[in-house]
């Protein structure tokens, strides 16, 4: 239900914001606006997105919980969205993802209302010793099927013969 009024209502906001900006500004500098703040928003999103993976990639180094570096880099993918969609509603929503404080905020809210019933990180890669690099266990599984010996061993098998001549 609150996608079916996000999309209700997005469009008629924009709508109005245009008429409301255009008759004060003009046609224009209305345009212009618009192209400036997808120009600006793609610059922005493009170096916020750089120290999000930059994030994403020390919490999967440090074996910590990535959740909350991946949800910023999902609402910077989403603020890019936003900017490049045109409209002056839109685009305050795009900039305001872009800075981390409210980030934060969304995040903490998200997570107040979601619960997590398991979650694991690294799978026991702390324990395992420096020669045996596929962990500790000395046991693997697998299946088999016993090759009998030719009968004749004088003669060689076809994978061994050369190319024959005709």
């Amino acid at each position: 239900m609150y996608l079916f009024l996000a999309f209700l209502l997005v469009p008629i906001i924009e709508i109005a914001l245009f008429i409301q900006v255009g008759g004060l500004i003009g046609l224009w500098p209305t345009l212009g606006i618009v192209v400036l703040t997808a120009v600006l928003g793609t610059a922005l999103v493009r170096t916020q997105g750089r120290m999000a993976l930059g994030q994403l990639q020390q919490s999967f180094a440090k074996l910590d919980d990535p959740t909350e570096p991946l949800a910023h880099g999902a609402m910077i993918l989403l603020s890019g969205a936003l900017l490049l969609t045109p409209g002056f509603f839109t685009d305050a929503m795009g900039f305001a993802l872009l800075v981390p404080a409210i980030r934060v905020a969304v995040f903490r809210y998200i997570r107040s209302r979601v619960t997590v019933a398991h979650f694991q990180m690294g799978g026991g890669a702390q324990f395992r010793s420096a020669g045996d690099p596929f962990g500790g266990d000395d046991v693997i599984d697998g299946e088999f099927t016993e090759v009998r010996p030719r009968k004749d061993p004088a003669k060689p098998s076809k994978w061994v013969e050369g190319p024959h001549q005709h």
